[in-house]
């Protein structure tokens, strides 16, 4: 830390996924212009289609490309999750991840000199071999966690997620119900078909060797302290119950969701159409780039967004079974809803189509990033969780009265077209949408208010430079 300015260096290891890496990009921008130095770590290609610093913020945030070794399986140009053809290939990247950052690492530890290691390594949850290694250097290490507390507090205590201790979760069951050490009435827990789906493979380890929550709870465990993407506005019981669950400091870092001033690349027609529509009124739908949707499930949505009677705009990729020919729409759709639905292909601005003022309803897999994003510009949520934390996520959101979920079979996850179109409705047209409508208005002073996001990002940083100091005595 230079003693004169009190700036900091933080060193960021985010995970290899775009929902990781964009946020944690965007923290870096937000810590940079606090006045200390960032350096953060990816892949060259990740580098190229994601991490963009102005040029005032250039002198401050160094961006370290990290070439990834050749692994059996893995093909050869997939430096991110959304590269992976096959959710099955995902231990082969953290195998990549797990040899070429720790090397990175040690290198930029071992060789910094005086006054040039950093203070700070922020890691992900995927980086469990960083804690250790900081600490043969003297270097404090803090977690940041990109899910929301609640999901946090669900998934339980260090030693739990790596295997031991009295909440250790050996079955799925073990993830369905709320667990006894939360103080307060709750529906916030994963549902019998959720709980199967998540736990073999975050539980279990795979081809890297360990599981995926192993990977959480060491990082945890071995962190000074764990950052959290959340506001103490937002879920202030669900923080307080993950700070006695890990017995260490645990700070909400805000929410920092992507500013919508966007490019729009060739998406200028699109919001050509959007300008037409009425205020409030259009369901705009998406996945995240994690989700790996089927054929049969695609086909659903759409015709429950047909069914809705409903404008909608649909951030479309295509389903995991393409290579069998399978499109993922239903034949004859897209001519059926013509003028009154978009199906976009590719990458979308995201963030710009959510603040434009015709988006009513926001059709999502709940997603802590998408989440963010839609909160943070007013709109309504029906969720239809997929995978990892969305279960969680989506009860949580519902408590809040911020939106409505999907129904489905209890037993197998299944949904209808009739139970999409429901769901749009009762957030868009019926007269609960005021409802609905009151609370998001709400928390956009606390998500999308910059001011209060750069608030939590200054409590943090206070919250490192007090520790440094505390060490040097």
């Amino acid at each position: 830390m230079d003693a004169s300015s009190g700036s900091m260096h933080v060193l960021m290891l985010p995970w290899l996924a775009f929902g990781h890496i964009l946020p944690f990009t965007e923290l870096a921008k937000r810590i940079a212009r606090q006045g200390h130095r960032v350096t953060l770590l990816s892949t060259p290609r990740n580098t190229r289609r994601l991490i963009h610093i102005p040029r005032d913020l250039a002198d401050l945030v160094s961006v370290v490309d990290v070439k990834l070794p050749r692994v059996e399986r893995l093909p050869e140009d997939a430096e991110a999750s959304i590269d992976l053809p096959s959710d099955d290939l995902r231990p082969y990247l953290r195998r990549a991840y797990d040899a070429a950052f720790a090397e990175k690492l040690s290198d930029i530890l071992q060789d910094a000199g005086p006054g040039r290691r950093p203070d700070w390594v922020l890691i992900d949850y995927a980086a469990y071999w960083a804690p250790a290694a900081a600490a043969r250097h003297g270097v404090p290490c803090a977690c940041l966690s990109l899910f929301g507390a609640a999901a946090l507090s669900v998934f339980g205590p260090p030693d739990a997620l790596m295997g031991r201790g009295k909440y250790v979760r050996t079955e799925p069951e073990h993830l369905a119900g709320v667990p006894d050490y939360v103080p307060f009435p709750t529906s916030v827990a994963y549902r019998g078909f959720e709980a199967r789906a998540f736990f073999n493979p975050a539980f279990v380890a795979d081809g890297s060797g360990v599981s995926e929550a192993y990977r959480f709870g060491k990082c945890i465990e071995g962190s000074q302290l764990v950052g959290i993407r959340s506001s103490a506005e937002f879920e202030p019981e669900w923080l307080q119950v993950l700070g006695e669950l890990y017995q260490k400091p645990v700070i909400p870092v805000g929410l920092f969701p992507p500013p919508p001033k966007q490019d729009v690349g060739d998406h200028e027609a699109t919001l050509q159409w959007l300008d037409r529509q009425a205020p409030g009124s259009v369901v705009y739908a998406a996945f995240g780039s994690e989700a790996k949707l089927t054929s049969a499930q695609l086909q659903t949505i759409a015709l429950g967004l047909e069914a809705s009677g409903l404008p909608f705009l649909w951030a479309f990729r295509p389903p995991v079974d393409a290579n069998e020919g399978k499109s993922g729409l239903p034949e004859g759709f897209e001519e059926r809803v013509n003028g009154r639905g978009l199906v976009c292909r590719g990458w979308v601005p995201q963030a710009r189509f959510l603040a434009h003022g015709s988006i009513g309803a926001f059709l999502t897999h709940a997603g802590w990033n998408s989440v963010t994003e839609g909160l943070a510009r007013g709109v309504r949520l029906v969720l239809l969780p997929l995978m990892f934390d969305q279960g969680l996520n989506a009860r949580f959101l519902v408590e809040k009265k911020v939106g409505v979920e999907v129904a489905r079979d209890e037993e197998d996850g299944s949904f209808a077209p009739k139970d999409i179109a429901a769901a749009l409705r009762r957030v868009v047209v019926e007269d609960e949408r005021e409802v609905f409508g009151d609370k998001v208005k709400d928390l956009v002073k606390v998500f999308g208010n910059d001011e209060v996001n750069d608030r939590c990002v200054r409590d943090f940083l206070r919250c490192l430079s007090e520790y440094i100091r505390q060490r040097q005595g």
